[in-house]
């Protein structure tokens, strides 16, 4: 099968490398700019965010499939341009892709579903945002209503520093911010396949927003995940199925806008039960990167049945009974102002590590110059490219292993051999609280 496979970061990585890995049939044409990704297909540089472009690119190609990893694309409407086409595509339509462009569409979705979640505000004025944040209390929860690459929530005590968050949400135009109640317990996410009707889950993760150890630090697009969950109790999954995945679903049909792809369940745990923190139209980053790598069964195949609405003639997922664990390795100053440029080393030490494998997600290739003179340096070796760290979160570190300790231990050991100037991670992936949840807790 001949796969366009549209984004060029972490996840479209992960993706890549699983289409690959689970199917011996599988062709591949990805967009250029990615290292690692450049080395899995035929690289082609396209605007992903132009319809004409990929329409273009899949036809010319004779594609059997397009898969959108990344959700700008979607908001651009390259699936809408794909399905008048008569291209298969798996990916939500832009109007679909609102489940995860807009915060307050979301929320009226889940309200019609019947699906539980945080009580909010949609707030487009700062004395609107004023009143919810007296009506909610503290801990303050401030979304951007729009799309902010899993940096527009803030989570707070600091009155002052929700306020500050929802005024810039508010200064673009047109927008607006989302104030919610705070959601005790940990989160989960759950990866949901759609085809309009049939929803398939995946296997639960866990991911870890914040920038520091401990939860500490500014939200992120995520600092690392792992899978399985061991403090998980068996009937969660399908208890979300039928209560979040399915009637979401069913409602977004009903509207007129069947959701086709990948539905993201974002969850809390809570003390009153599960509840939905929110969904995102696409793979998750970087949970995908952890999932995937106990996928046994053929990706290619679950995700062709989403997109031409055969999902249920598609054999349920097989999952190893490994663990993995991804541990992000990050740009000096994200989530904010980057340091970018800097030499990356000792990727082929990590992966000589057991059991472990490295995604790129925000790295370049810089040629080596050539010498103007023919030759090489001093010694008579050639210069090599460079390869430097060019966006927040740069590589993905992960480790599988028999057990959860053991797959963070490899995953670790292949951090420590990996270096570039000013690279931050966090040290405590994959650990949780001994009572992560009360015996009794149930969903």
């Amino acid at each position: 099968m001949k796969v366009l496979l549209v984004g060029n970061g972490g996840r479209e990585h992960a993706l890549a490398r699983a289409m690959v890995r689970t199917s011996d049939d599988v062709e591949l044409l990805i967009q250029a700019g990615n290292p690692g990704l450049d080395e899995l297909g035929t690289a082609h540089r396209f605007n992903p965010l132009d319809p004409e472009a990929v329409c273009a690119l899949a036809h010319d190609n004779a594609v059997d499939l397009v898969v959108i990893g990344p959700e700008a694309p979607l908001v651009a409407g390259i699936a809408d341009a794909l399905a008048d086409a008569g291209i298969p595509c798996f990916g939500p339509t832009k109007a679909a892709a609102q489940l995860e462009a807009s915060k307050s569409f979301a929320k009226d979705v889940m309200e019609a579903a019947g699906v539980a979640t945080a009580r909010a505000f949609t707030c487009t004025t700062i004395e609107q945002v004023d009143a919810a944040l007296d009506e909610l209390g503290a801990p303050h929860v401030v979304k951007d209503d729009a799309l902010a690459a899993g940096k527009g929530v803030v989570v707070t005590e600091d009155r002052q520093a929700a306020r500050n968050h929802a005024q810039a949400c508010l200064a673009r135009p047109d927008g607006a911010v989302v104030i919610e109640d705070y959601l005790d317990g940990p989160e989960v996410s759950l990866f949901c396949l759609s085809d309009g009707t049939t929803v398939v889950p995946l296997v639960p993760a866990q991911d870890f927003k914040r920038l520091l150890d401990n939860n500490g630090g500014p939200n992120t697009g995520g600092m690392g995940a792992y899978t399985p969950l061991p403090w998980l109790p068996e009937d969660v999954v399908d208890h979300v199925v039928d209560t979040v995945a399915v009637p979401t679903v069913v409602e977004m049909a009903r509207r007129g806008t069947p959701f086709i792809g990948l539905l993201y369940c974002g969850l809390a745990l809570t003390s009153r039960g599960v509840r939905v923190v929110e969904f995102n139209a696409r793979f998750g980053d970087p949970e995908t990167q952890a999932v995937l790598e106990r996928l046994q069964s053929p990706l290619i195949d679950l995700l062709y049945g989403a997109a031409t609405g055969t999902l249920a003639e598609v054999p349920a997922p097989r999952w190893s009974e490994d663990a993995a664990v991804c541990v992000v390795m990050a740009s000096f100053g994200y989530p904010g102002v980057l340091r970018t440029g800097e030499t990356i080393t000792g990727i082929d030490d990590a992966e000589a590590v057991e059991g472990v494998h490295v995604i790129h997600a925000g790295t370049t290739l810089i040629p080596a110059e050539p010498d103007p003179n023919g030759a090489g340096n001093c010694c008579g070796v050639e210069a090599e490219d460079a390869l430097v760290n060019s966006g927040g979160r740069v590589l993905n570190v992960v480790g599988r292993g028999a057990t959860i300790e053991a797959a963070r231990e490899a995953a670790y050991a292949g951090v420590a051999r990996i270096r570039f100037s000013g690279e931050q991670h966090r040290s405590d992936i994959a650990t949780w609280p001994e009572d992560v949840l009360a015996d009794d807790w149930r969903p």
